[in-house]
């Protein structure tokens, strides 16, 4: 049986969009199983007490004209669409908490592609009517989400996920684990791919 991979991401993340789009290759080359666990990125840098994003001048692989770039090129590689967004036109906690609420209803993947889509593909507003379309189209009862989505618990729910992201030393997104063994980034999926292949 293949190991469970367990997928920590931000939504509103170019490299967490850039991992999502290699999950059903991961699982078909390894046999893994991977569990997609979303959270607000931005509560995970609180966490961890250190905003590389924030005070003055950024180091140059936080400098967003480089991070634009190197999205870019990455999807380039990967032979999927890039759109960079407009960060204006979208609450990611909202987004995260929406993908919190599919998994209530057993359609995590599905919608977090859809979302992934959305963000990074398509663009323009997503807003609460956008979210339920999305959700309709990962064929989930439309009244369901709605009610979960307005379920408060749902931020408990997702603060406790940071808070075990936190605890197994997660300090950004994407973080992959396989047990205790952590692979942070994108990039670093050719090693998860390896460790998954090793045995």
């Amino acid at each position: 049986m293949g190991k469970t991979v367990e997928f920590f991401y931000g939504i509103g993340s170019r490299y967490s969009y850039l991992a999502a789009t290699r999950i059903a290759a991961l699982e078909a080359e390894t046999g893994c199983t991977v569990k997609w666990r979303p959270i607000h990125s931005a509560d995970l840098i609180v966490a961890n007490g250190a905003d590389p994003f924030d005070g003055g001048e950024v180091s140059g692989q936080y400098g967003w004209p480089y991070r634009r770039h190197d999205a870019e090129n990455w999807a380039e590689y990967y032979g999927v669409p890039y759109l960079e967004p407009d960060f204006d036109d979208y609450d990611s906690r909202e987004l995260a908490r929406a993908c919190g609420a599919a998994d209530r209803l057993g359609a995590i993947a599905p919608f977090s592609i859809g979302v992934f889509r959305a963000v990074f593909v398509d663009g323009g507003r997503i807003d609460r009517a956008r979210l339920v379309a999305i959700a309709e189209a990962a064929e989930l009862d439309t009244g369901a989400f709605n009610q979960a989505l307005d379920d408060s618990t749902i931020d408990d729910e997702m603060a406790a996920t940071v808070a075990e992201a936190h605890r197994r030393g997660a300090f950004g997104v994407p973080t992959f684990f396989v047990g205790e063994y952590m692979f942070w980034g994108n990039d670093r999926m050719v090693l998860l791919r390896h460790f998954l292949l090793k045995d």
